[in-house]
């Protein structure tokens, strides 16, 4: 029984990523440009900011990660005051009744080269959940000179059908595929939630003195 349960345990620390550091993202670092066809005459875009999440991740072992993530859909804004109304109604996003977008990885593979990486995981979607893939480049792991919080900054790229979603409208005079590019920050957690800490009391006592 004792051999039993030390082998059932060394198989589970085998299995976990023992160094892994939690990492939430910040929202002021993290956005995501969406693009498609019009009419084949030209591409436009919509950005979303305002992301918040989770990330595990070791740098040693990369393909042990997970990430968890939530996108404010009302933060969406293309630039063109009649198209983000149009996103907002019932035709298109529905805002009122998703106002946000999930994503969570099941898998993370390694990719071609030592800096890249494949994330599969289920997205869910003005009330459709369906896995993607993306394409992850990881920037720089390392300590933000600014803030001095370990950091790891990396871009995602992913094409979606918007059909899939059941956001198909005008299609094909408007491209049903959709390229998605993130690029984001994020910063150990721990740290990062005391060095907020810290800013805020600095801010206080300088509001203190006027």
């Amino acid at each position: 029984m004792i051999r039993r349960s030390i082998l059932a345990a060394a198989a589970l620390l085998a299995a976990a990523p023992l160094y892994a550091v939690t990492y939430t993202f910040e929202p002021e670092h993290t956005q995501g440009v969406v693009r498609w066809n019009h009419l084949g005459f030209a591409n436009p875009t919509a950005q979303f900011n305002n992301v918040h999440g989770m990330l595990e991740f070791d740098q040693a072992d990369p393909a042990h990660a997970s990430v968890m993530v939530t996108i404010p859909l009302t933060s969406m804004s293309t630039g063109v005051a009649d198209l983000n109304e149009d996103f907002q109604s019932s035709d298109f996003f529905d805002f009122a009744k998703f106002p946000a977008a999930t994503f969570k990885s099941t898998r993370v593979e390694k990719g071609a080269t030592p800096d890249t990486l494949k994330v599969v995981g289920d997205l869910s979607l003005h009330g459709i959940t369906k896995p993607v893939a993306l394409d992850v480049t990881i920037n720089k792991v390392g300590t933000n000179p600014r803030n001095h919080v370990p950091t790891v900054g990396f871009e995602a790229m992913v094409t979606l059908r918007r059909s899939d979603f059941g956001l198909g409208l005008y299609v094909p005079q408007v491209s049903d595929e959709v390229q998605v590019h993130i690029t984001a920050e994020a910063a150990e957690k721990i740290a990062y939630e005391q060095y907020l800490k810290a800013q805020a009391a600095r801010e206080a006592a300088e509001k203190a003195k006027h």
